[in-house]
């Protein structure tokens, strides 16, 4: 038998604006840079040993920086079969990967628990669908979205977002020839993520994977 559909409705506030990378020097990803703003729906967590823990907004420093680091980039193999990646030292104990993508592959709906979070695009473009409400931690399998909670955005090369705790997403390379590389991070690191399907207004819970499905 099936789950009930349980209706959710949009959450505030809306996602934080798309930030562009800095044309300034660029220091190497594990040094500390001045972080922007942070991101309206990103509080700051506190490591266990009760030491501060990164924000979304040094989340996002550290992934323009990265972006924008050319030798780093150059590094990455590209598969035109499929997407590629490396672990990164991430600010603060944080978990960052470095990500290829060939022309017409995403990642499927999906978040990232408890995490924040933040993607920077260092060269081709991505396009990102989001939604814009929280959904329930546990206890369901189908949910029916309200009108109003899609977003989209569009990041090309230097262009950066962060997001806060529950962000669900997909992130896709739209183009038809051309590579797209990008940088990732999280904090806490990733204890979870779980993968949904969507048809029309209805997202259904498929999988939950854990950090050794994709370590």
């Amino acid at each position: 038998m099936s789950s009930p559909v349980v209706p959710i409705v949009p959450a505030a506030p809306a996602p934080a604006p798309t930030a562009s990378a800095s044309p300034s020097t660029v220091a190497p990803p594990t040094a500390s840079a001045p972080a922007p703003a942070p991101a309206p729906d990103s509080a700051p967590v506190q490591a266990g040993s009760g030491s501060a823990a990164p924000t979304a907004a040094q989340l996002l420093a550290f992934v323009r920086r990265a972006a924008a680091d050319a030798e780093l980039i150059a590094s990455l193999p590209l598969d035109p079969e499929g997407r590629t990646w490396v672990r990164l030292e991430g600010p603060g104990g944080s978990e960052a990967w470095l990500i290829g993508w060939p022309p017409g592959t995403g990642t499927g709906w999906h978040d990232h628990a408890e995490s924040l979070g933040a993607f920077a695009t260092a060269s081709g473009s991505l396009t990102e669908h989001s939604l814009a409400a929280r959904l329930p931690s546990s206890g369901w399998r189908s949910l029916e979205l309200e009108e109003g909670v899609d977003r989209e955005r569009r990041l090309g090369a230097g262009d950066s977002r962060a997001f806060g705790q529950h962000h669900v997403h997909e992130v896709l390379n739209e183009s038809a020839t051309a590579h797209a590389v990008s940088v990732h991070a999280y904090y806490p690191p990733l204890p979870l993520m779980r993968r949904f399907s969507r048809t029309g207004s209805v997202l259904r819970l498929e999988q939950v994977e854990r950090p050794e499905d994709w370590q």
